[in-house]
């Protein structure tokens, strides 16, 4: 219930009003049944501004740290997750990778739209990095299409770092179905699961038009951290 209140009543004319999102390819995701929408992960305001405009419901896997944070404001942001139905993840490790997973499949069990952000966190820079292979998984043993997406102007409005965004206008777009049908079986093939995931990237760098680094963003932050430790002590 709360979730249809925030996104008709509360959240949904608020953001229409303020970031007037421009919406492109909508005819791409289907009325019913299962699918993935796999996204460009620039901003914290990705959460927000495309479940809103959808008429479907969709839910993400959304990083556990979402739900476990410290004091009021944790609190308040892990009941707002979980009451627009978001998933949490652990991201330490394989069997976390793998529960995730299993939460995914879950999710296309019931026919319903799953959201993840194949490059596992937010871009640091505003370009597109490499994905994970979890979405390949899921589409090959969901046997479900895959609907890339590409957030356009959410890293300018809310880079890393900053609480409030700005107010410009966003465009969020829709890619024609992935159908990976013809790799049925073989989703513990490592090469298959690259070839699909990189293959789901590279749509993605199409419609968001960024620059594309074949290294992952969580490796690209965990040196930059390193470096600026180093600096300091």
């Amino acid at each position: 219930m709360l979730y249809y209140i925030l996104k008709y009543a509360v959240l949904g004319p608020l953001l229409r009003l303020l970031f007037r999102p421009r919406m492109e390819g909508l005819e791409h995701i289907p009325e019913e049944g299962p699918a993935i929408i796999a996204g460009n992960h620039l901003s914290f305001s990705d959460h927000f501004l495309m479940p809103v405009m959808l008429k479907r419901r969709i839910t993400f896997l959304a990083k556990q740290e979402y739900f476990t944070g410290p004091g009021i404001k944790g609190r308040l942001t892990a009941a707002f997750f979980r009451a627009i139905g978001q998933i949490p993840v652990d991201r330490s490790g394989k069997e976390a990778g793998r529960a995730a997973i299993r939460e995914g499949l879950g999710v296309l069990s019931k026919d319903e739209l799953l959201g993840i952000y194949p490059e596992g966190t937010r871009s640091p820079d505003g370009r597109l990095y490499k994905g994970k292979v979890g979405v390949a998984v899921m589409a090959i043993r969901g046997r479900v299409p895959v609907i890339p997406c590409a957030m356009v102007g959410t890293f300018e409005i809310q880079p890393p770092g900053q609480a409030v965004p700005r107010i410009k206008r966003v465009a969020v777009r829709f890619g024609e179905p992935l159908d990976f049908s013809r790799y049925a079986g073989l989703e513990d093939e490592k090469a298959v699961l690259r070839a699909v995931t990189d293959e789901i990237m590279y749509k993605v760098m199409e419609l968001s038009g960024q620059e594309y680094v074949d290294r992952y963003a969580a490796d690209v932050k965990a040196e930059e951290s390193r470096t600026f430790r180093g600096i300091i002590s």
